[in-house]
């Protein structure tokens, strides 16, 4: 028999259920059949969201000490927190070096989703939606990098937007935006601590979101050494080389036909 906790829980687990049908979402998300072979190559993408849950955490702590004021308190802010603030060296550390972690696991995962055909039909979306997150997050560890507020990230930055800036035609109203005018000042450092902190973690989970729809939707691709992946491959091919006689067999009958127009063009003028 269950004690009074656990029936307490059930019954509050059916009453949301009832009304929003958590549990048959869950098991829609979590309990699905994965193609035989799967390996931890495919769990990279999940490996890449958990880096960036972590990078969301250690951002929100880190915002709550970091002041983005361009007259030293942005780089006095830091120090304090790897100095002063309890485990701030530890927070700063696993976010700054967590941002190295995410671009390379997004790196790898998409060389394996490459290497491996993943991006074919069906899952073009799917390729899509993980490209604009690659993009999203090269561009959060642009718009961090300045915050620190030092000369190696003041110049650096300075050069980044200098080449954004030299694209043609829109390349200077994106430098503008970036800096928040025709040069670098105050209003710099706020317009990418907006970016870094509000922008792109809202367009990151946007995509994610859709990311993950679509491959719960569509499934996983099978690896390249799969055998029902290579039977069906075969067949498919086989199919298209069959097609391709049926036509070469009707194209005598589809020439040979209007070549009888003119005569009959002919008799019926006669």
């Amino acid at each position: 028999p269950k004690n009074p906790v656990q029936k307490s829980a059930d019954a509050t687990i059916d009453y949301v259920d009832e009304r929003s049908g958590v549990k048959t979402g869950t098991r829609w998300f979590l309990f699905r059949n994965i193609p035989a072979g799967t390996s931890g190559f495919q769990t990279l993408g999940f490996t890449a969201m958990v880096v960036f849950g972590m990078q969301a955490i250690t951002g929100i702590i880190l915002a709550m000490y970091y002041v983005p004021d361009t007259r030293g308190g942005a780089y006095e802010s830091i120090q304090r927190i790897t100095e002063e603030v309890t485990w701030g060296w530890l927070v700063r550390g696993m976010h700054k070096w967590g941002a190295s972690v995410m671009i390379i696991v997004v790196f790898l995962h998409m060389a394996r989703v490459f290497i491996w055909g993943a991006y074919k039909y069906p899952r073009e979306l799917t390729w899509v939606t993980g490209a604009f997150l690659l993009l999203l997050t090269m561009f959060m560890g642009l718009t961090g990098y300045l915050l620190v507020w030092d000369q190696k990230a003041y110049w650096a930055t300075v050069v980044a937007v200098n080449i954004f800036a030299s694209a043609p035609i829109v390349g200077p109203y994106i430098g503008d935006i970036l800096r928040a005018g025709p040069e670098f000042g105050p209003a710099t450092l706020s317009r990418f601590y907006s970016i870094h902190m509000l922008v792109i973690p809202g367009a990151m989970a946007t995509f994610i979101g859709l990311h993950l729809y679509f491959i719960v939707r569509l499934g996983i691709s099978e690896p390249p050494w799969s055998k029902r992946r290579l039977r069906i491959e075969r067949d498919e091919e086989d199919a298209r080389r069959e097609a391709a006689r049926e036509r070469a067999k009707a194209l005598p009958g589809a020439v040979a036909y209007p070549a009888t127009w003119p005569t009959k063009v002919e008799e019926g003028v006669r």
